[in-house]
């Protein structure tokens, strides 16, 4: 039987490590029978002790929208408490596809490092060569995601790293998936290499400069960064890559070469939390992995998506 205290735990030392989650991302499931507890849309992991932050779906019903034969994928026909309000991860299909009674979606900065070029891939390859993983290529969260996850997913498969997305580990306890997370964690890890550059000069007007700005003073970290965007989140909470001096449209953050990245003073935790995702990335990523935006197409299908217009309110309020 699955301890439902340790199961919380474990998700609030998840939520808490910003190496690991960041703001309102990742998200963790139990499954209990028929009956799969599924981490609610916009809460956040680090809340998962002291608030009700859970959602029971009937996991056949779930199940059964992963595998396309009813439902749209969302699965908020499949809870079972419809009166409390809350939605279910729009990750809710993988979780209840995988025959795992435990399983842990974290936005890993060290997994991240890795799936942003094909040089990583390769390398984490090497890394976890005697573990039961697959590499999935990057796909919108939700069914199409879960799709490519089953496209590779063996009965012995309990790790995934999700290119331009982040890690899923699964177990048959919570103690056995912590353990399998923290041997990824230390195969992965990468040291950072942030250069102690502050920002100079006077941020623009509303703005502050933000604690990442040495990213607009380092050549390969600007570059980087106004590429493109990296990861689903980044799209979500700071729109596409990050923008080129002040924007007439009120972006949270831009960067302005040579001096720092300007921060709206109104960004809200989630934008923050996301700024800093995307430093702790930048300083991690090897000078000679070439890293790969997952593209306009891709940005702009996250843009105006209900799913996470939803998610992006419910974050805002905290």
């Amino acid at each position: 039987m699955i301890d439902l205290s340790a199961f919380r735990a474990l998700s609030a030392r998840l939520g808490r490590d910003p190496l690991q989650v960041q703001g309102p991302g990742g998200n963790t499931s139990l499954k209990d029978g028929d009956t799969l507890w599924i981490k609610a849309s916009g809460t956040e992991l680090a809340d998962a002790m002291t608030a009700d932050i859970f959602v029971a779906v009937d996991r056949k019903a779930a199940l059964a929208e992963a595998l396309g034969l009813s439902g749209d994928g969302s699965c908020k026909a499949t809870v079972l408490d419809p009166a409390r309000g809350l939605r279910p991860s729009i990750e809710t299909t993988f979780h209840a596809a995988l025959d795992w009674p435990v399983v842990a979606h974290t936005h890993s900065i060290a997994t991240l490092a890795h799936g942003v070029a094909l040089e990583g891939t390769a390398a984490a390859a090497g890394k976890l060569a005697d573990l039961p993983f697959a590499v999935v290529p990057y796909a919108k969260p939700g069914l199409p995601l879960t799709r490519e996850i089953l496209q590779r997913a063996q009965p012995e498969t309990r790790i995934f790293l999700l290119e331009n997305h982040g890690l899923i580990c699964c177990g048959a306890s919570v103690a056995e998936t912590e353990a399998l997370i923290q041997d990824v964690e230390q195969r992965l890890a990468l040291p950072p290499d942030q250069p102690d550059l502050l920002a100079i000069g006077t941020p623009p007007a509303g703005h502050d400069w933000a604690p990442e700005s040495w990213i607009a003073r380092d050549d390969l970290a600007t570059v980087r960064a106004l590429a493109g965007s990296y990861y689903p989140d980044h799209v979500v909470f700071l729109g596409p890559a990050l923008p080129r001096g002040v924007p007439a449209d009120p972006r949270p953050a831009c960067l302005i070469p040579g001096c720092g990245v300007a921060l709206r003073l109104d960004a809200t935790p989630a934008q923050r939390a996301m700024l800093r995702c995307l430093s702790d990335l930048l300083a991690r990523v090897p000078t000679d992995w070439p890293a790969r935006p997952i593209g306009t197409e891709a940005e702009a299908s996250l843009l105006d998506w209900d799913a996470e217009k939803y998610r992006q309110a419910l974050a805002a309020r905290t």
